[in-house]
């Protein structure tokens, strides 16, 4: 059995632990907070943006684009957003078992296009080539750094080093709930609607759809892109501020039991004490 002084010690380390895992849900939870607005904001665009794709392509013909171009899969890249830090719960460990099934699923051989460090230390550790790796800071991604990625992804794939580009992220429902997907890239395939396709019979686009449709190709591509890393970080965040919130109160049901405990204890050091003395006090009158 732990003593008094073993237990006040615990008791003090388990209080300086929550003041931490405190102090990082707070931090967590006003990060979410500007990072689920930009999620929410940039959606919107995203879901705009497909649409246009898909009434652009129900319209015309396909055009001849780079980034359109189809050839057997020998070597594909997978671009895989994680943080650069844990404490984050399940969400760097889940989007890394996503991605691994992914590869070994997939046949060919790969490469790791990385934003974020835990990914690339997983898949480093193992063996797997890193073809590229970006950082994203803590402020949050902008254009700037999606825009880096898919040069450098468009970049492999029209000069025929790969043969296919995947993008892998976690999508962002809530605080709790994040789920890690893993989509196609490029090749781009214009999004289906038959919405769009009902909604664009009487439309003429100047210049052509096609040209259009050629134009629009590495904005759309670029707003995936964007629009994941977007995703991917207020899931760091939610994952971190639920995992750091759990963390706060199991430290403050540890600081209640050790608290009880050490009461306990001294509840019967004292009452040894008080046997003694009135023990000792019995023996000198007998």
């Amino acid at each position: 059995m732990a003593t008094l002084k073993q237990l006040r010690r615990r008791i003090r380390s388990a209080k300086n632990i929550q003041q931490i895992t405190r102090a990082m849900k707070l931090v967590a939870a006003a990060r979410l907070r500007r990072a689920q607005d930009r999620v929410l904001d940039a959606r919107p665009y995203a879901e705009t943006m497909r649409a246009l794709m898909a009434s652009l392509a129900q319209a015309g013909e396909m055009p001849e684009h780079p980034l359109l171009v189809r050839r057997p899969i020998r070597k594909y890249g997978v671009v895989l957003v994680t943080a650069d830090r844990g404490l984050a719960g399940s969400f760097n460990t889940n989007l890394i078992r996503r991605a691994w099934e992914f590869i070994k699923a997939t046949p060919g051989e790969s490469t790791l296009l990385s934003v974020g460090n835990k990914g690339m230390q997983f898949f480093k550790k193992r063996g797997y080539e890193i073809g590229a790796h970006f950082n994203v800071p803590t402020s949050g991604p902008t254009i700037v750094h999606a825009q880096a990625v898919f040069e450098k992804a468009s970049e492999m794939f029209t000069s025929g080093e790969v043969d296919a580009i995947y993008l892998g992220y976690s999508k962002f429902y809530s605080a709790i709930r994040q789920v890690p997907e893993v989509v196609q890239l490029l090749p781009i395939e214009p999004p289906q609607s038959e919405e769009a396709a009902a909604s664009t019979k009487n439309y003429k686009f100047e210049p052509d759809a096609a040209t259009l449709l050629s134009q629009l190709l590495p904005r759309y591509a670029l707003t995936l892109i964007l629009q994941a890393l977007l995703e991917s970080t207020a899931s760091e965040h939610g994952a971190r501020m639920t995992a750091m919130t759990s963390a706060t109160d199991n430290a403050g049901e540890m600081i209640q039991s050790l608290t009880l405990q050490a009461n306990r204890s001294r509840q019967a050091s004292i009452t040894k004490e008080i046997l003694e003395v009135v023990g000792g006090a019995e023996a000198l009158k007998g």
